[in-house]
C-alpha cells in the first residue's frame, strides 16, 4: 500500500510516519508538504532507520508522484491555541485545506483512493473532502473522535489500576466541545465497567472532563500532539491496508444512523479496505443518543456557516 502524508513534515505527521513504519504493513511512504526542506529532513530520518525497521520506500515527493496512492492522510493544518476550540479553527483551516484538495484533484486520484482527514476540525473538513474530491463518501473518512477515545480508556485504566489494553470504552460525535461519552458500553475484559463500584457518577465526570480537556492541556505543555495521535491514525490505516472489518469512532458522512443525515461525525463504523464498509446503531443510553443529535446539530450549524 502507498500512503501520501499531506503534512509529513510536520509533528502529527511525521509521528503518524513512524507509527507507520514501525507497523511494517505499508509498502510506500511519501511526504508532502509545504515545507519541502522539512518533508525532506523527516524522510530521511526516517529512511535512516529503515534497516532496522522494515522494508518500505520513504521519500519526500509532490502531488504529481501522489496521484497513484492507495491513500491520502491529511495532516497539514493551522495549530490550535491553547485557550481555541477545535471548531474557532475553522475560519484560519478551511481555505488552506480547500487549496489542499484542489490540488490533489488536479494532480489525480485513483477511483478507488482513499482519503483519511485528521486536520482540524476534522468533521468539518472531513465534510468538505467528501462535498468537494467526488469520491463515493465511503472512501472519505476522518480520524473522528479514536484519539479522543485512546485518551478516554488510557485515563479510565490509570485512574482505575487496570490494564490500559483492557479497558474499551467510546467517545462519539464530534471531535470537539460536544463529543459523547458512552458509559453504556464500557468494559474491562468484556466486563461492564458501570458495575464497579469506583465507576461512580462522580469518578465518570471527572474522567470525561480530564478527556475534553486532555487536547489543550498537551498543546499548553509540549505544543501540540503527536505520538497518541500517531498511534490512533496506525491503527485506522492497518484496518484499511488489512481489511479487518474493524468497529472503529471514525468520522464520516451519516446516512441515518441514530436518525442523522447530512453530517460527518463520529459513529461506530466498521472499516476495511474500501474504507466506510457501514455504520453500526448499537444501543446506546437515551441520553447518549440525545447526546449525538446535539453534536450533530452543532455541526450542521458550523458547516452552514462553511458554506455560506
Amino acid at each position: 500500500m502507498k500512503i501520501t502524508i499531506i503534512g509529513g513534515g510536520g509533528r502529527v505527521g511525521s509521528c503518524a510516519a513512524f507509527a507507520l513504519q514501525c507497523g511494517g504493513l505499508v509498502s510506500e511512504l511519501q511526504l508532502l508538504d509545504a515545507n519541502q526542506a522539512m518533508a525532506e529532513g523527516e524522510a530521511l530520518d526516517l529512511l535512516h532507520g529503515s534497516a532496522l525497521a522494515a522494508d518500505q520506500r520513504i521519500y519526500a515527493g509532490d502531488y504529481a508522484r501522489a496521484a497513484d496512492s492507495d491513500l491520502f492522510l491529511i495532516t497539514a493544518g493551522l495549530r490550535r491555541k491553547p485557550d481555541e476550540s477545535r471548531l474557532d479553527l475553522i475560519n484560519r483551516n478551511v481555505a488552506l485545506f480547500a487549496q489542499i484538495l484542489d490540488r490533489m484533484k488536479a494532480a489525480g486520484l485513483r477511483p478507488d483512493a482513499i482519503v483519511f482527514v485528521v486536520s482540524n476540525p476534522v468533521d468539518i473538513l472531513t465534510q468538505l473532502a467528501t462535498d468537494r474530491l467526488g469520491l463515493p463518501w465511503q472512501q472519505v473518512l476522518g480520524l473522528g473522535t479514536m484519539l479522543d477515545t485512546s485518551r478516554f480508556s488510557s485515563f479510565i485504566a490509570d485512574e482505575l489500576k487496570l490494564a490500559p489494553t483492557q479497558v474499551k470504552a467510546l467517545i462519539l460525535g464530534e471531535h470537539g466541545d460536544s463529543m459523547v461519552p458512552v458509559w453504556s458500553s464500557a468494559t474491562v475484559n468484556g466486563l461492564p465497567l458501570a458495575g464497579l463500584p469506583e465507576c461512580s457518577p462522580g469518578f465518570q465526570n471527572a474522567v470525561f472532563e480530564r478527556t475534553k480537556g486532555s487536547g489543550a492541556e498537551v498543546i499548553k505543555k509540549k505544543g501540540g500532539a503527536g505520538w497518541a495521535v500517531g498511534i490512533a491514525i496506525r491503527d485506522v490505516i492497518h484496518a484499511i491496508a488489512l481489511d479487518q472489518q474493524r468497529l472503529l469512532p471514525v468520522s464520516s458522512l451519516q446516512r441515518g444512523a441514530y436518525d442523522m443525515r447530512d453530517v460527518c461525525l463520529s459513529v461506530p463504523s466498521v472499516v476495511g479496505r474500501r474504507g466506510i464498509a457501514k455504520h453500526v446503531e448499537i444501543k446506546l443510553w437515551p441520553k447518549e443518543v440525545t447526546g449525538l443529535q446535539n453534536s450533530a446539530r452543532a455541526l450542521r450549524e458550523t458547516w452552514a456557516k462553511v458554506k455560506g
